[in-house]
């Protein structure tokens, strides 16, 4: 049985929301083999959405999820929707462990997602040479959230991004 903490920031936390909360994390109980599994949830209020975090530490990753809904258990289902693909995602990572005898999840109750992962669309692009300041104008004149484009200082590839706080962030090639 999984440990869960729930505080609230700007926001006060009712029996009934606690309640959602347990029953919704009590559906990764399941894949959970060691008793000794804490879920921390952070709840918090934005103008007129709620976001809810969600952190579970292991001995050998951490899981962690948050998700903004103008409704509350919107944003709960949202967050525990991504926990279970984190879950599945790191299934071979988890493997690795439970070999080396680390045992956290019950490895044959994750659901294998080979088959169902399927490219549906393929671009090839033309990368040009540019400063960072282009690529962040190209990137919002073509409305993305990411563009990839060659950095004409260091003249390497490099992807620059929206960050859900607003800011950017570049990934550079080594």
């Amino acid at each position: 049985m999984m440990e869960i903490l729930i505080r609230g920031n700007k926001i006060e936390i009712t029996d009934a929301m606690k309640d959602y909360v347990k029953e919704k994390l009590s559906k990764l109980d399941k894949y959970t083999l060691d008793g000794n599994v804490k879920a921390n949830v952070l709840v918090k209020v934005r103008n007129y959405t709620q976001k809810v975090e969600v952190t579970i530490p292991l001995k050998t990753l951490i899981l962690r999820a948050e998700e903004e809904s103008e409704d509350f258990y919107s944003a709960v289902d949202l967050v525990i929707n991504k926990l279970e693909r984190q879950i599945r995602k790191n299934k071979t990572k988890l493997k690795k462990k439970e070999k080396s005898g680390v045992k956290e999840f019950n490895i044959d109750d994750i659901i294998d997602l080979s088959e169902e992962k399927e490219v549906v669309k393929r671009k090839k692009i033309d990368i040009k040479p540019m400063s960072l300041d282009e690529a962040i104008l190209q990137m919002e004149l073509l409305g993305h959230n990411f563009y990839m484009y060659k950095d004409s200082e260091t003249n390497s590839s490099a992807l620059v991004y929206k960050r859900h706080d607003g800011g950017y962030g570049v990934i550079e090639e080594e």
